[in-house]
């Protein structure tokens, strides 16, 4: 069985945009957080996979920290359509590579800005990034999407 197209923008409006999902329970819905909070991006050497965390295979390279965007409108743009979509709303840029480097193959969103975070979506790039000394890796807004379909 399937979520329907507008569960599934439900969920990542929720999820991504802290908004009120509602007619679920109560009245008022599935509530969206007090305080809403960031989604800390990752970046991956290899698949977390459906059991990992936001450590798994997590990349390693000199100066790496995940990248926290806004659990909104600012930070996240959220499609109506099929598949429906959750996609960074403004560039997201990781700290410089020092001395050591990483191939990374695969990009996470999670609750943790570090140590071991829930991982709540993860995909694969559509080609590697070899990140080495000087490398600033950064992504254009819309280039990281994750779907619920």
């Amino acid at each position: 069985m399937s979520k329907s197209n507008t569960w599934e923008s439900d969920l990542l409006l929720l999820v991504f945009n802290n908004t009120t999902a509602s007619l679920i329970g109560d009245a008022t819905g599935i509530v969206g957080s007090t305080v809403a909070g960031s989604i800390y991006v990752s970046l991956h050497t290899a698949d977390p996979g459906e059991t990992g965390d936001q450590t798994t295979n997590e990349t390693a390279y000199t100066n790496y920290v995940r990248v926290g965007k806004a659990r909104s409108g600012a930070g996240w743009t959220i499609s109506a359509t099929a598949p429906t979509q959750a996609a960074n709303a403004a560039a997201v840029t990781f700290a410089q590579c020092g001395a050591s480097g990483a191939t990374i193959t695969y990009v996470g969103a999670g609750t943790d800005s570090s140590s071991t975070g829930k991982l709540l979506y993860s995909g694969a790039l559509t080609s590697s990034l070899i990140v080495s000394t000087n490398i600033t890796p950064s992504f254009a807004i819309g280039a990281l999407v994750f779907t619920e379909d």
